[in-house]
């Protein structure tokens, strides 16, 4: 009976006659049929009661009653454009804001063959009321893997972007879902795009989502995962990964076709989840429409750099660093610790993958860095220098602006941070990070509270974190020990003994423009200072020769690194003897 209320009420949509012949029988001149001429037309007033106060045609919001003085005299309505939607159009309410979940990415056979995914495949093919709950950081990714298990389940899938809290556009979506014979996707919108769901409950926590009486299954994703099922409904969560590394390769194959070799490159190079893989692939394809030339890997790195560039937070800079290992002035030990970190890198498909170290040893793909040391003595070049080496960009963080007074906000913004470093696959410098990576105290209110839950984030995030990260410290027992024991490296860094100041000093000044060469190993056995100290101070030296019309003197030099000690609020050691003739300039 429910089929044939709705052709009555979806007549008036096919001929304008027939529109006003229900106008003429209709006691408010509405070009609607009415319950009472439906009441003649089925013979059956007590079952049509009943299906238009309790059946799903009305629950589910795809037939309406209009207003009247009297129960028979109520018009029957289809839903707004779901007439349409039968007939075979793409229409949908203007009300709804539609989401395009697009085309199934190559590269997810292998996350299709997971327990927990093929349970939600067989869920979507089963008329069984059930959330299912994908979990993903990424709105790309979400989409893809919706895509995937639709495809796997053999049917088509329509998205709607709303609040957790929005009963009518749920009730559209599954009503235009159920037309199209489709799986209905919720993507929760975000409210004023902080991050926080629609329909947030006061005072911050979790949006309350209750599908309680929606009928069959409904794929739902929100941006930060706040939600707060309620009711009855069962609920099956379904994750994003892992997704195996010849799956990335596959995706990279598909997305860029090259030489035998590329797609392993591009792999270890860019191991981006296979939906971000497609998108960067028609990118680079319609980079080579434009201007005419080919489509390989440098061109992806570029868009993944453009791509990630545009979603940076403030506070971040991406970087093209071209510093070589001779800019690095140090011991032994510690040079070979830093070259020892690239070299994971580069090995790390070899020993993880390959090796079986990454199931055996539970080993991550990342690599974290300690560096610490005094300022000044080239814990951020060495950032530079590592990224030259392994050939990739490095993604400076100014701490300050990361750390929010807000609560709640650090996190976004850095996990906003480690998801574009993981993108581009730079190398991430959290310069000065004892802010964030500080010990942990001992709760005396609720700041301490949550400075805590930040700590302890960045713990499971730096775990996750598939990529090269290099924090920087001035003083090593500022940090928190539990960051301590996840580091892959803790290197120090020394002042510079007299040997390696002398090499920084030539380091930084050509050999054309200086007068007197050998004083600058009078400067080095005379001023123990950092690296960065002598680097200023060649600079200003040799600004200061130019403003004189000479060549760099001793004079300059000293002059130069005199205002060093007085930035520093030390104390000058004065002009060494062997060089008495510049006393009197330095006066």
């Amino acid at each position: 009976m429910e089929t044939d209320l709705l052709l009555l009420a979806g007549l008036p949509e096919e001929h304008e006659g027939l529109a006003d012949t229900f106008r003429s029988m209709n006691p408010r001149s509405e070009p609607t049929p009415t319950i009472g001429l439906a009441a003649l037309l089925t013979g059956d007033r007590a079952g049509l009661r009943r299906l238009l106060a309790q059946g799903p045609a009305v629950r589910h919001g795809m037939l309406r009653l209009t207003d009247g003085p009297t129960f028979h005299e109520r018009g029957l309505i289809v839903a707004d454009r779901l007439w349409d939607a039968l007939a075979g159009h793409d229409a949908w309410p203007e009300h709804l804001s539609r989401v395009d979940v697009g085309a199934v990415p190559p590269g997810l056979d292998g996350w299709l063959a997971l327990p927990q995914v093929r349970h939600a495949v067989r869920a979507l093919g089963s008329a069984d009321a059930r959330t299912l709950l994908v979990a993903a950081a990424d709105e790309t990714i979400a989409l893809s893997r919706c895509a995937a298990l639709a495809h796997a389940a053999g049917r088509p899938v329509v998205g709607v972007r709303a609040a957790a809290d929005d009963r009518a556009a749920i009730t559209a979506l599954v009503a235009h879902a159920a037309a199209r014979d489709a799986v209905p996707l919720l993507v929760v919108e975000t409210a004023g795009g902080t991050g926080t769901t629609g329909g947030e409950a006061a005072g911050g926590g979790p949006a309350r989502l209750d599908l309680t009486g929606v009928p069959g299954p409904v794929l739902v994703w929100a941006p930060s995962m706040a939600l707060r099922p309620a009711g009855q409904r069962p609920l099956l969560g379904v994750p994003s990964g892992p997704v195996p590394v010849e799956d990335r390769r596959t995706a990279w194959r598909a997305a860029l076709p090259g030489p035998p070799g590329q797609d392993a490159a591009l792999t270890a190079r860019h191991p981006l989840d296979p939906a971000l893989t497609a998108a960067v692939g028609e990118d680079v394809r319609s980079l080579s429409r434009l201007s005419g030339t080919g489509a390989g890997p440098r061109e992806a790195t570029e868009t993944i750099r453009c791509r990630a560039g545009a979603e940076l937070p403030d506070g971040v800079r991406l970087s093209s660093p071209a510093a070589g290992w001779d800019r690095l002035v140090l011991p032994g030990e510690p040079a070979a610790q830093l070259r020892d970190a690239v070299a994971r890198l580069e090995h790390s498909a070899l020993v993880l993958d390959e090796w079986g170290l990454r199931e055996r040893a539970r080993a991550g793909h990342g690599v974290r860095l300690l560096l610490t040391g005094a300022p000044g003595t080239g814990k951020s070049l060495a950032a530079e220098v590592i990224a030259t080496a392994a050939g990739t960009d490095l993604m400076a963080v100014d701490v300050s602006q990361v750390v929010s007074k807000w609560l709640g906000e650090t996190e976004k913004n850095l996990a906003a941070i480690f998801d574009a470093a993981e993108r581009v696959q730079a190398v991430l410098l959290l310069d000065e990070a004892d802010a964030l990576f500080a010990a942990r105290t001992a709760i005396s209110g609720a700041h301490d509270r949550w400075a805590n839950l930040e700590t302890a984030y960045l713990l499971q995030r730096m775990d996750r974190f598939d990529g090269m990260a290099v924090l920087t410290s001035n003083l090593r027992a500022n940090i928190d020990p539990a960051f301590l024991r996840r580091m892959d490296f803790v290197v120090e860094f020394p002042l510079p003994d007299e040997a390696r100041r002398r090499e920084l000093w030539r380091l930084h000044l050509p050999a054309r423009p200086i007068a007197d060469d050998s004083a600058l190993d009078l400067l080095a056995s005379v001023y123990p200072v950092p690296g960065a100290w002598i680097r200023n101070a060649a600079v200003a030296a040799a600004f200061l020769a130019a403003q004189d019309g000479a060549t760099i003197r001793p004079a300059h030099l000293i002059k130069a690194l005199a205002r060093e000690y007085a930035k520093a609020g030390r104390p000058f050691p004065g002009v060494p003897a062997g060089i008495a003739g510049d006393r009197e300039e330095q006066s």
